[in-house]
């Protein structure tokens, strides 16, 4: 527990002498007028003052109120603005009483307290001369009366606990025995043995308790602190150190840790070495100076490093308890205090060194020249930011409130009934207190959050706030809340073309409001009727309604409704990209639309005659890369959603590539110049068999081979060569001739063994008469001879 937050007032000797308010009309009264105070704690100094209520027929208020201890020029110094006070006093003040309050009392805080109220009266100041006087001490173990006992290592004592206060019989008190806590009386008496120590503290500050003290002898068991509070800078380093002694044997472990860190679950609480704290890795260090001395230095301090910290040790028959209490360190910033009076700024820290200390004083980053005091005598400007700095560090600087910004919980409409809240926000330092205003007028709302738990047409209006601290006060834009009624539709649920549908405007205005319905902000119907009806609505009544109350007192405005009309996908058109004559190997898409609420999937079929295959794709568009002939044909999309489908078909025709057009080209021409010369070689052949079939039959048309040749020796035939050619033309006269091959003249008549004849007949045209007995007078025959 931290020293502030365990400290309470405790008060050893009050003493009240009531200064009696008789005919003066002027007074203080202190009670008590002393006080006893333990050192680290708090207490609270108490006094009520009166005043006459006019002067000179003037009313008397009273302006200022303060304490003091100090006189300084002849004037009274404020506590709050004394540096050795800075932080640790507070006032509480009114209804004519005024209590001070002192935290982590210090024994140089001992003084008398006086307190001085000033009035708006030229003359009317009043200071209580009586005053309190503060005593503040510690606390010391006494032993006042021992005796042995049956055995050599024992005494029976009775141990006491001294203050500088007067001793009073309420007093209690918090015992220690080698470490551990005991029970709470006001003194102690018990049999003790050379190694026991014995500790005391006043009740209720159990943090503050007197060193530890041997009853019997002058070696014993106990750990005492160097110091009980240890103040430290935000990033310095700190000692912590202690003394301690073992009766007899010797330190096996010793180790620190911190209080607030105990498992309290556990019967004996476990604190972790904060040399194996990981908080504390490379930041702690335990020094052993000499012997019977520990200091535990901790490096980079940060503000969760204030707890309280103690020293544990244990030998081989002895542990110190953990319980005893040890040294509170605070780890602070510089601050910069704003106060109500003036107002002022002190530069704080809770770690002011003794002496007389020095401050410089910043101003929007710049330093003051001159401003060396702990509070700053300077122009507050609302507009300026201010700082300090003490022993090298610096405080965070303090402005007056920007300007404040309006944040209304839910965007749009507000509808009557709903929950609705307006909140303020300031940067400022310190912290803004906040205003809220109506059309100026200012709201019972002190909070940050203004709000609506059911909000009625009443609230509509204007809205703003303030944020004010000790520098300045700024105030928001301001917000307008205008309170709709809600638009109900009927049926509800999703809406379907065809269907019957009401639109409802409800108000409760008084007289009757009169009604006008809108439709994208177009006045549709106008009358004392809030109802809107449509009978069979279709999709061109989509849109967004409102409407509009309004009697001689006023009007009101609904909320917009969006109608949404629902139907089935309407029959869809498809188009092909690229458009024009598809070609074998080019890509191609298909896209299909349909207008359809909600929106439609897309189904691509392909269609075997006027059946349906299986689906080719989905979705809005179908492409078709390296389109073969095989790909055409008839495909189909089906436009479908919730509420029914719709499809359409086409035909898609591919065309041969250029390519293959012209390859098909030659090929056909080829095959046609084939089958043209098979058909003419055919009709030759057939007609050259014709005309051997005819001049076989008609030996006549034959050349005849000459007689002479007939009558040659057999032996020369084997040279001959016979021909015969027939001409189907059907000439009048025949021809015919021998021919043989020339060869030169021999004398013997095998020479002519290689005469060649030849019969050639000529045809005449049909009808021509033949002569059928002897020889044809117009036949001609020739003898060719080879030489």
């Amino acid at each position: 527990m931290g020293l502030r937050e365990a400290a309470s007032c405790f008060v050893i000797f009050l003493l009240s002498v009531s200064v009696v308010q008789g005919v003066d009309p002027w007074g203080v009264r202190y009670t008590p007028t002393q006080i006893c105070a333990v050192k680290g704690s708090k207490v609270q100094i108490r006094c009520s003052y009166w005043h006459p209520s006019r002067i000179d027929d003037h009313d008397v208020a009273v302006e200022k109120t303060f304490w003091f201890t100090k006189v300084q020029d002849g004037e009274p110094v404020d506590l709050r603005s004394a540096s050795e006070y800075t932080g640790r006093v507070k006032y509480d003040c009114g209804n004519k009483a005024c209590t001070l309050t002192i935290t982590d009392l210090r024994e140089r805080d001992s003084d008398l307290y006086q307190f001085r109220f000033t009035t708006n009266q030229p003359t009317g100041r009043f200071t209580g001369s009586t005053g309190v006087t503060l005593s503040v001490t510690g606390v010391m173990a006494h032993i006042p009366k021992s005796s042995g006992c049956w055995w050599s290592d024992c005494s029976k004592s009775r141990v006491v606990c001294q203050t500088s206060c007067f001793p009073t019989p309420s007093s209690s008190y918090i015992w220690y025995k080698n470490g551990q806590k005991t029970w709470e009386q006001t003194f102690y008496s018990a049999y003790f043995e050379s190694r026991d120590s014995i500790s005391c503290a006043v009740r209720g500050h159990e943090d503050f308790p007197s060193a530890p003290v041997c009853v019997h002898g002058n070696s014993c068991n106990r750990v005492n602190y160097m110091d009980r509070n240890i103040c430290a800078f935000k990033g310095s380093s700190v000692d912590i150190s202690c003394s301690y002694n073992s009766h007899s044997d010797p330190i096996t472990s010793k180790s620190w840790f911190v209080a607030e860190r105990e498992d309290v679950q556990l019967h004996r609480p476990q604190a972790v070495d904060l040399l194996k704290d990981p908080e504390f890795t490379h930041r702690v260090q335990v020094l052993d100076s000499w012997r019977g001395r520990s200091t535990l230095r901790i490096k980079n301090l940060r503000l969760s490093d204030s707890a309280q910290y103690r020293f544990t040790f244990k030998s081989q028959r002895f542990e110190w308890e953990r319980s005893f209490p040890g040294t509170t360190l605070t780890v602070t910033d510089v601050q910069v205090i704003c106060s109500p009076i003036g107002p002022t700024l002190t530069c704080h820290s809770s770690c002011l060194l003794s002496g007389r200390p020095s401050f410089v004083w910043y101003k929007n980053g710049t330093a003051v020249h001159g401003e060396t005091s702990p509070t700053f005598r300077g122009f507050l400007h609302p507009e300026n930011s201010y700082s300090c700095a003490y022993e090298h560090h610096h405080s965070s600087p303090v402005y007056a409130p920007k300007v404040p910004l309006v944040q209304l919980s839910q965007p749009g409409d507000i509808l009557k009934d709903s929950s609705v809240s307006l909140t303020c926000s300031s940067d400022a330092n310190p912290p803004s207190a906040y205003t809220w205003y109506k059309e100026n007028q200012a709201l019972l709302n002190r909070a940050a959050q203004l709000v609506f738990r059911s909000i009625r047409s009443s609230d509509s209006g204007e809205y703003y706030c303030t944020a004010e601290n000790e520098l300045g006060k700024t105030v928001s834009k301001r917000v307008l809340i205008n309170v709709k009624y809600a638009l109900s539709v009927s049926p509800s649920g999703e809406i379907m073309e065809g269907s019957s549908v009401t639109l409802t405007c409800s108000s409760d205005a008084n007289p009757a409001a009169n009604y006008t319905w809108y439709k994208e902000n177009r006045a549709l119907l106008q009358g004392p009727e809030g109802v809107y009806r449509l009978s069979s609505i279709s999709s061109g009544d989509s849109g967004v309604y409102s409407c509009k109350s309004e009697n001689q007192y006023g009007r009101i405005n609904s909320t917009s409704l969006h109608l949404d009309v629902q139907y089935a996908p309407k029959p869809p058109s498809v188009s092909v990209s690229p458009s024009g004559e598809i070609m074998e190997g080019s890509s191609v898409t298909l896209t299909c639309s349909s207008d359809a609420n909600p929106a439609a999937n897309y189904t691509w079929y392909k269609r075997s005659g006027d059946k349906q295959v299986q689906p080719k794709a989905s979705g809005q568009n179908f492409t078709i890369t390296d389109i073969t002939a095989e790909h055409g044909g008839k495909y189909q999309c089906e436009a479908q959603n919730t509420h029914g489908r719709s499809n359409t078909t086409l035909h898609l025709t591919v065309a041969a590539g250029a390519w293959k057009s012209a390859v098909t080209g030659t090929t056909t021409a080829l095959l046609l110049v084939v089958i043209l010369l098979a058909v003419f070689l055919w009709i030759r052949r057939n007609k050259s068999f014709t005309q051997q079939r005819e001049c076989g039959e008609r030996p006549e048309d034959r050349a005849q081979i000459p007689a002479a040749a007939h009558t040659r020796p057999a032996e020369q035939h084997h040279d001959v060569h016979y021909a015969s050619v027939c001409f189907t033309q059907n000439r009048a006269d025949d021809l015919y001739s021998n021919i043989g091959r020339v060869q030169p003249q021999r004398g013997t008549e095998e020479e002519e063994e290689e005469a060649e004849y030849s019969a050639v007949r000529f045809d005449r045209a049909t009808g021509t008469r033949r002569e059928e007995e002897g020889d044809d007078s117009s036949a001609v025959y020739s003898t060719v001879t080879k030489h």
